[in-house]
């Protein structure tokens, strides 16, 4: 794996955790996090181009026995019948960061994104729509969260 791309993953990994504070996750989840962040493009260093890094990636973890090998292997995945909110976290904060390690949100990840791979191409199709339903989970999650606040202050009176 060149420089970026180990930028790129310890970023990711600082990001996961910031989440994982938001949504009030345990010490241990939080190192949890940060370890799937560290290792969740290593398939690249096993692939030319870059094409399946997540399956080679999450392969390569699960015959080490590694936990959270699924979420390696289905990051980024738009279609995709493995849920789990460390995935959601590892999307997340993989969809804000760019290749060079900087936390530049979703909109400037996407901007990058086409300027690579262009407009029209699979790629940049796929993670508009990963993007998407990020933010739609993320408001979904905004939501429950506020309700619950009011719901403990109705209790509390």
């Amino acid at each position: 794996m060149d420089l970026d791309r180990l930028k790129h993953s310890h970023a990711v990994a600082q990001k996961m955790v910031e989440i994982g504070r938001k949504r009030n996750l345990s010490e241990e989840e939080l190192q949890d996090l940060f370890v799937l962040g560290l290792n969740h493009d290593i398939g690249y260093e096993f692939t030319e181009n870059g094409v399946k890094h997540q399956e080679i990636g999450g392969e390569i973890l699960k015959k080490n026995g590694y936990k959270y090998w699924e979420e390696v292997y289905n990051h980024g995945k738009v279609e995709c019948k493995f849920q789990s909110t460390y995935l959601e976290i590892l999307n997340q904060a993989d969809m804000q960061i760019d290749k060079y390690g900087n936390d530049v949100g979703y909109e400037k990840r996407l901007q990058d994104i086409e300027s690579r791979y262009g407009k029209e191409s699979v790629v940049f199709q796929k993670c508009q729509e990963l993007v998407n339903r990020l933010k739609e989970a993320e408001l979904k999650c905004e939501k429950t969260s506020k309700e619950q606040i009011n719901n403990d202050e109705e209790n509390y009176r």
